[in-house]
């Protein structure tokens, strides 16, 4: 019988790092220039911004998280990548936090500070909104519908004009016919068009003004072109400009206004420089604390066979930890590499109490498993005690902790159900040599 449970418990270690180094290394076995661990922002570089809803009404639970939705549609389509975005308590404040890895903190105030309320007016009438509602097809990165024209000087400067076409709702077509029914046809050099244009405002501010064929007098069209310029100093400028602007205009079009006007309570830009000099010094520092609690089991003990089986489940608890951060994807950032360096110390401490056990209860003549039960009723007595502690810190300093009460619960949860009982069989094994 306890040859069959030392089998199943090395087994069960075996088949958890084994997993644990495919969720890891399958990015680099697929040839993808990367492993499955994510790193956070603080490791990648970034921004971090912590936003806060304004609002004359008390904010719900409901409107974060549609706030968290609007913004998070938006940040997808500018083509932002790596992005985490949740709600975030601060006392009685909700807010929402934003991490964006790679993206540079004026980029992010920038998107993020738009309000995006978009309106096409035909004199004082609304003749269509932003957001899927009104508009179910915007045209996006394709040359065919999409495009710019009409480089050139005006003035002192370049400007160019981009064009993309937009497909409006039943709704909002009847209501383009009815605006448009009773207005007057103009025959001019350009040909013949209605007397009031098609006026696009962004944020309540005029950014365009189009001329209305008299062919959709009273006409429900679907198909719209939205045209507007762009400037800069140089031709290449203008078309950067204007590019920007195209860029802009369509995710406002796609996602719609945000729910509410925010206000940035904290910006930080990350550098990666900095990223990777942790990422050195934390390979350093846990290669020396390895060394220093080797040495100061060596001297308690003296005995080598203990030390080696010590080891071997220490880099085994992080070998998993990593897998399992790479499974549920979740990034690791300065307070997750905390978790686990908590996480590596509570698990040498559990092994000293198993070894201590082992050790007390051969002079006091008790049975193998009489000492395997009592050093495991101390180990899971402190496991409950972490694991109740970090519960508080899942939403602390607006959820900035949350990886460190992740990390250490799951580093512990793996050491008191795989790597403990496969150090205690291990363990058995030795002393009963």
């Amino acid at each position: 019988m306890a040859n069959k449970l030392f089998t199943l418990r090395l087994w069960i270690l075996i088949v958890a790092l084994v997993l644990s180094l495919l969720l890891i290394f399958s990015p680099l076995i697929s040839g993808e220039n990367k492993t499955g661990i994510k790193k956070g922002l603080d490791l990648e570089g970034g921004t971090r911004a912590l936003i806060k809803p304004i609002s004359e009404v008390e904010i719900t639970d409901s409107d974060i998280q549609n706030l968290v939705h609007v913004m998070e549609n938006r940040l997808n389509v500018y083509g932002l990548s790596d992005i985490r975005i949740r709600p975030a308590n601060v006392g009685d404040d909700k807010l929402v936090l934003l991490e964006i890895s790679g993206a540079d903190s004026e980029e992010v105030k920038r998107i993020v500070s738009q309000q995006g309320k978009f309106e096409a007016k035909i004199g004082d009438k609304v003749v269509f909104s932003g957001g899927r509602r009104d508009i179910p097809f915007v045209c996006r990165d394709d040359g065919t519908c999409a495009f710019i024209q009409q480089c050139g000087v005006v003035g002192e400067r370049y400007q160019c004009v981009f064009n993309f076409a937009i497909s409006l709702s039943g709704e909002a077509a009847k209501s383009h016919a009815e605006a448009t029914k009773d207005l007057t046809v103009i025959q001019d050099e350009t040909g013949n068009r209605l007397d009031k244009t098609l006026d696009l405002y962004l944020d309540d501010i005029l950014v365009n003004s189009l001329q209305i064929s008299s062919d959709l007098k009273g006409v429900e069209t679907n198909q719209i072109s939205i045209s507007g310029p762009g400037y800069g100093e140089t031709r290449e400028e203008a078309i950067e400009d204007t590019t920007k602007n195209m860029n802009e205009l369509q995710t406002v079009l796609i996602t719609g206004s945000l729910p509410f006007k925010i206000q940035i309570e904290k910006l930080d830009n990350v550098s990666p420089i900095l990223g990777n000099d942790f990422i050195k010094s934390a390979f350093l520092v846990g290669i020396t604390s390895l060394l220093a609690v080797g040495a100061v089991i060596y001297i308690k003990y003296r005995r080598i066979k203990i030390l080696i089986p010590m080891f071997i489940t220490s880099l085994s608890e992080i070998v998993i930890i990593l897998g399992v951060a790479a499974l549920i994807k979740w990034n690791l950032d300065l307070v997750a590499i905390a978790g686990i360096i908590a996480s590596i110390g509570t698990g040498v401490d559990h092994q000293i109490i198993i070894t201590d056990e082992i050790i007390s209860g051969e002079s006091q003549n008790l049975g193998w498993k009489e000492r395997i039960k009592r050093a495991f009723f101390i180990i899971m007595g402190a496991y409950a005690t972490t694991v109740v502690t970090m519960i508080p810190l899942w939403n602390a300093g607006a959820g900035l902790l949350r990886g460190f009460a992740v990390i250490t619960i799951i580093g512990t949860s793996i050491g008191v159900f795989i790597t403990r009982p496969a150090f205690a069989s291990i363990a058995e094994r030795l002393f009963n040599k």
